[in-house]
């Protein structure tokens, strides 16, 4: 389908490039989109009024976040009750989180017309993969909360390598792996520079803490209840008892939600992606496994190039050197 007149002049002035051979991205404010995202993108930012108690879940491509819809969703509906046993009762069991958790850019402001959200339920859940740069000034202005996760850069590229591979073909085969990490490291692809995109995050996370809570994939592997317990304080659902939030790592585990019917079949209607394609094993340093040598090393120099005089730490080399860890 081609974009609308008005997208398609915008387009036109704005610098072109592609990813994944022949999806078309275009550059806007020093990041990339796809047509139909960039068009929702404008419209979220003139038409999305946040609310101070809606909660905002942010992210790069492929860093964690349906899982964090899971969690964010258990926490915020109180559906992790320890005495939840049937499926039937289960809302993880009967639908995708993204189906309770909507992306703005993706689902929401890509809809003709844009659904009316003025009579959601408070509190409101939505997410973005939108740059905070690009978000809508209402988001900025507003007391609603954002949460914010990130990922080794490596595993990124990796999980998102796969992500699209299920795109082609078996004729077709794999994409070439090079051209992904060129991709990668030239920041062209959805939503990227990854570097720039987590900086953005970060920097306001440092000014605004009481606001924007900055996650890391890998510490809420390795800690899982240290960090579900730090979210649900930071949404204001501080768990009245350590059960609970037992009980609700287990119910959003990555474990169980890729083994729920619900999420080994079935297509996202939005995006066209079968939904098991948004939970393959998540594995903290399983880039190894993928990357050779050189592209590891490529991209660890332009992440301390990168990230320099910033404070923020992506890539625990003493993690890298020992035993990669699953949930």
């Amino acid at each position: 389908m081609d974009p609308p007149t008005s997208t398609k002049l915008l387009l036109d002035h704005l610098p072109k490039g592609t990813f994944f051979e022949g999806l078309e991205l275009y550059q806007r404010d020093g990041f990339w989109y796809r047509p139909r995202h960039l068009e929702a993108a404008i419209a979220s930012h003139s038409q999305f009024e946040a609310h101070d108690d809606d909660v905002i879940l942010a992210s790069a491509m492929k860093t964690g976040s349906t899982w964090l819809k899971a969690l964010c969703f258990c926490i915020m509906q109180k559906k992790c009750d320890v005495d939840l046993k049937k499926d039937e009762e289960d809302l993880l069991a009967l639908q995708h989180p993204a189906f309770y958790v909507q992306t703005l850019e993706v689902q929401v402001y890509t809809a003709k017309p844009p659904p009316d959200l003025s009579g959601m339920k408070s509190p409101r859940l939505f997410h973005t993969h939108l740059p905070y740069s690009a978000l809508p000034e209402s988001i900025k202005s507003s007391k609603c909360k954002i949460v914010y996760i990130t990922r080794n850069p490596k595993d990124t590229l990796v999980s998102m390598w796969h992500f699209f591979n299920k795109l082609r073909t078996p004729e077709e085969g794999p994409y070439p792996l090079e051209n992904t990490v060129e991709s990668f490291c030239n920041g062209v692809f959805h939503f990227g520079p990854f570097f720039d995109h987590v900086l953005e995050y970060w920097n306001e996370s440092l000014k605004m803490p009481q606001k924007i809570l900055f996650l890391k994939y890998e510490e809420l592997q390795r800690n899982p209840k240290e960090q579900v317990k730090r979210l649900a304080s930071f949404l204001g659902k501080p768990f009245a008892e350590e059960k609970e939030a037992e009980e609700l790592i287990w119910r959003c585990s990555l474990e169980r939600l890729k083994n729920l019917e619900v999420n080994k079949n079935g297509v996202d209607p939005w995006v066209g992606m079968p939904n098991s394609s948004f939970f393959r094993n998540g594995v903290v340093g399983g880039w190894k496994n993928t990357l050779t040598q050189e592209m590891g090393k490529r991209i660890d120099e332009i992440c301390s190039m990168k990230l320099e005089g910033s404070g923020l730490v992506l890539v625990d080399h003493a993690l890298e050197n020992g035993v990669a860890q699953t949930q």
